[in-house]
């Protein structure tokens, strides 16, 4: 089963964050085969990280809470909340397939929560798609939106890969790439 895991950073918590990197960074090599996607959303300015992404194909929902309130960082306090949903790897790929490699251009997350019927086809032209997906209840039935990692020029390119009148709410994050380097 994919789980799309979102941890947000708690306001005046990038000291603590920052002292917890290597930490972080050797809980998630214990997933390392399990990860599709990971990398943290960035504030505007491209450099101070708001969040940290992570996509896994884990056994269950048990195994996915375990993944998200165990990771050092939420233990820490670093974050202040944690969005955790079921997901569908639409692509069936991970990150490091995308064929546009780990650098070069700008990299979003874009969130797009609603209920309801399934909002959006995957758009045709998946040439810029990194990951893309619904977030699903955790028994897989029910439609709770779409989580997609784009490369695109800017903000408003990447939020148009979602049609907004599908959503409730629709959220765009600068993005990158995660792990060690």
């Amino acid at each position: 089963m994919e789980f799309f895991c979102y941890h947000r950073d708690r306001p005046g918590s990038l000291a603590l964050r920052k002292e917890l990197l290597e930490e972080h960074w050797s809980y998630m090599d214990r997933y390392a085969t399990e990860m599709i996607a990971r990398g943290p959303t960035l504030a505007d300015d491209g450099d101070t990280p708001t969040g940290s992404v992570h996509i896994v194909d884990l056994p269950d929902p048990a195994a996915a809470r375990a993944f998200a309130f165990d990771e050092p960082g939420y233990q820490a306090g670093v974050y202040q909340d944690v969005l955790l949903r079921r997901w569908q790897n639409v692509l069936g790929r991970t990150m490091w397939d995308f064929p546009g490699g780990r650098t070069g251009g700008n990299r979003y997350l874009v969130l797009g929560l609603g209920t309801g019927q399934t909002a959006d086809p995957v758009p045709p032209d998946r040439d810029e798609l990194i990951a893309y997906g619904p977030l699903l209840s955790d028994d897989g039935t029910t439609w709770l939106g779409t989580a997609v990692l784009v490369r695109a020029p800017d903000a408003d390119t990447a939020r148009a890969v979602l049609a907004p009148d599908h959503y409730d709410h629709i959220e765009v994050h600068e993005w990158q790439f995660g792990g060690r380097r």
